[in-house]
């Protein structure tokens, strides 16, 4: 009698396990359809497999469109949190520079090889030489330093003995061709002289800075430190709110995803869920061994 009432429950409990462990085992297996005589096997491949490509294009769209969308995004990377993150990230950065005695040319080795340094300092320092250059070649500078050069012959005459005799006046009678002369000869060594000039100035400039370490290089700046903070927090916020949209549609976090979901091994695809839901795969396993035991229980009183 006592088997009786206990045979249908635990019969019904191993059944409702062992069925719910086949469906959730099906969902991933076979991998590949199964025929026997040429003819299809029902439900091979497993749903999963069967279904990738869709499953891949669903999920891609569902993290882009609920997960991954605009609004979501600015929430987070425009939170308060995020902005302060970058306040520290900021103020950590110019604090270890200032302890920092590599010269600049060896922090920039980190980031870049010693031949892109090599090329954006040549490329740098040639249309900064140029720009030096053109400037040095208008013939309002030969004349700018002229008058001054004259003037201050004046101003010098005037304020010395020979002062005293009025010879200023004499030097301001012959000034305006004096000046004009000056003004041509300038202008003429400068149009011949400012490309080399400036080249080498500009070029002697840059192997100083070059060399120069980065503690010396931020020492006496502690003042700009939160005017350069904030710029950078400024400028992150602008390009997160203007250009988040064109990021994403550039990005395309959709088809990133479905690409690959339809890349990944169905053996990898496998191990990630199982890694995210064992638990819960495991809870509906121990669920159908009790959905079958009321089920058997139920059974058993129905035909006592």
């Amino acid at each position: 009698m006592f088997l009786q009432y206990i045979s249908g429950p635990v019969l019904g409990a191993v059944i409702g396990y062992i069925t719910n462990d086949i469906a959730i085992r099906m969902l991933f297996r076979p991998r590949t359809a199964k025929y026997v005589f040429g003819i299809h096997v029902p439900f091979t491949p497993g749903i999963i497999p069967k279904e990738k490509n869709r499953i891949a294009g669903a999920i891609g769209g569902a993290i882009s469109e609920n997960l991954m969308n605009k609004e979501v995004l600015e929430k987070t990377l425009l939170s308060n949190d995020m902005l302060d993150k970058i306040r520290a990230a900021v103020d950590e950065f110019f604090y270890t520079q200032l302890h920092n005695k590599e010269t600049l040319e060896q922090f920039a080795c980190h980031y870049l090889t010693q031949e892109e340094i090599a090329a954006m300092r040549e490329s740098t320092c040639d249309e900064v030489a140029k720009l030096i250059s053109a400037k040095l070649r208008d013939r309002a500078i030969g004349k700018t330093i002229a008058h001054a050069a004259t003037q201050h012959v004046i101003d010098k005459t005037r304020n010395s003995m020979a002062g005293k005799i009025h010879a200023e006046r004499l030097i301001e009678a012959v000034a305006s061709p004096i000046e004009s002369k000056l003004s041509q000869h300038i202008n003429e060594v400068l149009h011949d002289q400012a490309p080399i000039m400036s080249t080498r100035i500009v070029y002697a400039e840059a192997d100083k800075l070059m060399s120069m370490p980065m503690c010396e290089l931020f020492k006496g700046h502690e003042q700009q430190l939160k005017q350069t903070r904030e710029g950078i927090v400024s400028v992150y916020r602008t390009i997160i709110s203007d250009h988040l949209p064109r990021i994403l549609e550039s990005i395309n976090i959709s088809n990133i995803v479905e690409s690959r979901i339809k890349e990944m091994d169905m053996e990898e695809a496998e191990k990630i869920i199982l890694s995210v839901m064992k638990k819960e795969l495991r809870a509906i396993v121990w669920l159908g061994a009790l959905l079958g035991s009321i089920m058997g229980t139920i059974m058993t009183f129905i035909n006592i």
